[in-house]
């Protein structure tokens, strides 16, 4: 069994996920992806929010530029798939403060 060394973000890396996060809908859409088992089709966050699909893909596109999630594509389906490690190295940042 092999151990992965646990990821370390920049401050860089560290603002994008606090800009990310300060947005509600973005951090209420990490807390549903997290709520499912860490991936989620696309199409039932789109259910879930009234929102214009333009609005749910900048939210999408907020995560996944600060690294808290994936979107994984296949043809025009697409599922958000959270970066838990990416998430840990966020919060042991925060819990070292």
């Amino acid at each position: 069994m092999t151990m992965t060394s646990p990821v370390a973000l920049t401050e860089r890396q560290c603002t994008l996920i606090a800009r990310a996060l300060a947005e509600p809908r973005r951090y209420q859409i990490l807390k549903e992806i997290a709520g499912q088992g860490g991936s989620v089709a696309c199409a039932c966050m789109q259910q879930k929010h009234e929102v214009t699909p333009a609005t749910l893909s900048h939210h999408m596109k907020e995560l996944e530029n600060a690294g808290l999630i994936e979107i994984v594509r296949e043809g025009k389906f697409a599922t958000l798939v959270l970066k838990r490690e990416t998430l840990d190295a966020y919060l042991r940042e925060l819990a070292s403060l």
